[in-house]
C-alpha cells in the first residue's frame, strides 16, 4: 500500500517554523530615520592649493574616546554620575572621526596650515595635534549640548607636550535627537575655532 506524498505538510511546518522563528530572531536594531554628522563652519575653498615648502604643517590624530563615546549613539548626562543615550540619535560614523575631520577642515581655513597624514609628515617637520574628546553629547541638567576635548599639542622640532582643554555648551530646548544634533554641531566648531587659533601660535 503507497502512502500520499508528505511534502505539503511539510512545506507547511517548514513555513510555520519560519513565522515562529521571524519574531524572535532581530539581525541588529532599527536604524533612526537619519543620522548625524557634522559641517565645518570654516573649511577649504574647492580647488585651493597648498604646499608645505610655503606653510606650516600640522598632523591631526583622531582623539581617544572614554567608552561612553566608543559608539555612534550620543550620550546625555542625565546626573552627575548617571549617563544614558537619545532616542533615535545617531552619528553617521564614530563621532570622534568625524571631530578630527571638522578641527582639520577649520585649522586648513582658519590657520592657513596643511594638514598632513601621519605617513606625510615623516618628511616633513610638522606640528602634531592629538588628544582625547571626553564629552560629546547633552548635559540634561543643564539643558545644552557640550563638547570637552583635552587637546596635546607638539609643535614643530620640539619634544615637549602642550595641552589645554576646550569646552564649548550650546543651550537647547529640549534633549532630544532633533535639538542636540545641530547644537552639537555649533559646539564642536567653536571648539574647532579655538584649537586652531591656539596652534596657529608660532
Amino acid at each position: 500500500m503507497k502512502h500520499a506524498p508528505a511534502k505539503p505538510v511539510n512545506a507547511l511546518l517548514a513555513l510555520t517554523l519560519a513565522a515562529a522563528l521571524s519574531g524572535c530572531i532581530s539581525f541588529g536594531p532599527k536604524p533612526p530615520p537619519s543620522l548625524l554628522t557634522l559641517q565645518a563652519a570654516a573649511s577649504p575653498a574647492v580647488g585651493t592649493s597648498q604646499s608645505s615648502a610655503e606653510q606650516r604643517s600640522i598632523v591631526v590624530l583622531v582623539p581617544t574616546v572614554p567608552a561612553a563615546l566608543a559608539t555612534q549613539r550620543v550620550p546625555v548626562q542625565a546626573t552627575p554620575t548617571t549617563l544614558a543615550y537619545i532616542k533615535e540619535a545617531q552619528w553617521a560614523e564614530p563621532p570622534a572621526r568625524l571631530f578630527a575631520r571638522l578641527i582639520a577642515d577649520t585649522v586648513t581655513a582658519r590657520a592657513g596650515m596643511v594638514v598632513l597624514s601621519g605617513v606625510q609628515s615623516l618628511s616633513d617637520p610638522s606640528a602634531t595635534l592629538g588628544g582625547e574628546l571626553r564629552m560629546f553629547g547633552a548635559d540634561a541638567v543643564a539643558n545644552s549640548a557640550v563638547v570637552t576635548y583635552d587637546a596635546t599639542l607638539i609643535r614643530p622640532n620640539q619634544t615637549r607636550v602642550e595641552k589645554r582643554r576646550f569646552e564649548a555648551r550650546v543651550p537647547v530646548a529640549a534633549i532630544n535627537a532633533a535639538t542636540v544634533g545641530p547644537a552639537l554641531n555649533d559646539a564642536a566648531n567653536q571648539v574647532a575655532t579655538q584649537v586652531a587659533d591656539w596652534v596657529k601660535q608660532p
